[in-house]
């Protein structure tokens, strides 16, 4: 089963330079598309709506906030829109698709500018929140699997610049003690069960992709699916956005 995972910067510019031509070759049960940059109404054109595939938005009607969409080949049980923190839906996009036995989530996480204590403390409290109830779910009789930006880099070899960046929000030491906190807890970093090389990066902020790479753009899973993982790449191929796709497959039977 094949998972797709891509941070869009505005999916509308993302079709343009062929990110939907590319979808049609791969064959993925799910394509899971954060930071949409308009409505699902704004969408009237059918390069939107894979043919094979049922689509689902989570977005501002307005066009304000950051939106997320999932495409599932196979019908889901349920869809389930945002995570229920207050007021941090229009901030923490979410939106997931559940199965008898598996349910897959996109997330498109929170950031903050560099100085800006007010985001940063909105980020750090959304992803309180977001721990707290991975931690809650954790013991459900079903396995997850949730992608998305996640607006952080866990460890030294996830930033091409570490002296440059270690006091950008998303590379803050609170901020990867938190994605400890979450990957002993009983996740798993799908990606780096197979990948271990030092110079993947799935995110270029200055649109440069010669010297300041991140890797922010995750597939975390439950602990039950860590021997599951059989491939994982990042697409550098063709740029679609700043962020490039992650592709991930996973030894999975999907049951409805």
């Amino acid at each position: 089963m094949r998972i797709i995972s891509f941070s869009a910067d505005g999916i509308k510019n993302a079709a343009g330079r062929g990110f939907y031509d590319w979808l049609n070759e791969q064959d993925a049960e799910f394509i899971c598309v954060q930071d949409l940059q308009c409505s699902e109404y704004d969408l009237q054109d059918d390069l939107y709506f894979p043919k094979d595939y049922n689509a689902y938005f989570f977005d501002d009607v307005n066009g304000k906030a950051n939106g997320v969409a999932i495409y599932c080949k196979q019908l889901p049980k349920a869809i389930m829109t945002g995570l229920g923190f207050a007021d941090f839906d229009m901030e923490g996009r979410y939106i997931q698709a559940d199965y008898e036995n598996l349910s897959v989530g996109c997330l498109l996480a929170p950031s903050a500018e560099p100085g800006n204590a007010e985001q940063l403390a909105r980020k750090s409290e959304f992803f309180e929140l977001l721990k707290n109830h991975l931690l809650k779910i954790r013991n459900k009789r079903r396995e997850f699997i949730f992608c998305g930006n996640w607006q952080i880099a866990h460890t030294a070899a996830d930033v091409q610049d570490t002296e440059r960046n270690s006091n950008r929000p998303g590379f803050l030491a609170e901020e990867r003690q938190w994605m400890d906190e979450l990957l002993e807890s009983g996740y798993v970093d799908a990606f780096r069960e197979i990948n271990s090389d030092r110079d993947e990066f799935s995110w270029w902020p200055d649109g440069d992709r010669e010297g300041n790479g991140w890797r922010t753009d995750f597939q975390i899973v439950s602990k039950g699916l860590k021997y599951n993982v059989d491939y994982g790449a990042i697409y550098k191929a063709r740029e679609f956005s700043n962020h490039a796709p992650i592709i991930m497959d996973y030894d999975i039977e999907l049951n409805a």
